[in-house]
């Protein structure tokens, strides 16, 4: 196991080392906007990736700063009852652009989280947040697949590692958050 862990850190270690921060110092400075003009962030992504994205639409809400300023965010794959009624209805695949369609505006954000970039609700979803003007972000793992292409901005991890795609998404969500607590105080 010990040989394993060492393995698993070694991995995550280089994909730390060998990224471009860039893009992320880029979606900082977005969120800061957000919060200051009221617009709203969404994020989207399946399996792990969708609690992920539950997860830093809380940090976001309430870990920036409890009882002051923070983000207007909301999770896309929160509402079991809406993805069920959208995925039997008119396809799973159109899960979360229906939501966006119905919620987004321009100038607000959308951030999807994948491993492979490829998932046909999160190209949807990139590709209806377009349609109303909306600032779009991809935080992906192996390749970055089509949404790489489709973002506004990607965040891309050359790792062919969905655990460590998924840790990536956790990473720079609470590098964010962290950042973001600092600037609004």
């Amino acid at each position: 196991m010990i040989e394993h862990i060492h393995q698993y850190v070694s991995r995550l270690e280089s994909v730390l080392h060998d990224a471009d921060w860039s893009p992320v110092e880029q979606l900082a400075e977005d969120l800061l906007q957000a919060v200051k003009s009221g617009n709203q962030v969404f994020l989207c992504g399946n399996g792990g990736s969708a609690g992920n994205a539950m997860h830093l639409a809380n940090d976001f809400l309430y870990g920036i700063e409890p009882g002051g300023a923070s983000l207007r965010v909301e999770a896309l794959p929160a509402n079991s009852a809406v993805l069920t009624c959208l995925g039997n209805d008119i396809g799973y695949d159109n899960i979360y652009s229906h939501q966006l369609k119905v919620k987004g505006q321009a100038g607000d954000i959308l951030i999807v989280l994948s491993g492979s970039g490829n998932s046909p609700n999160i190209l949807n979803a990139l590709e209806q947040a377009k349609a109303l003007n909306m600032k779009t972000y991809a935080i992906l793992g192996y390749a970055g697949g089509k949404a790489k292409q489709m973002a506004d901005t990607p965040i891309h991890f050359a790792i062919h590692d969905m655990q460590i795609s998924e840790d990536m998404q956790m990473i720079v969500g609470h590098m964010l958050m962290q950042y973001m607590a600092e600037k609004l105080k």
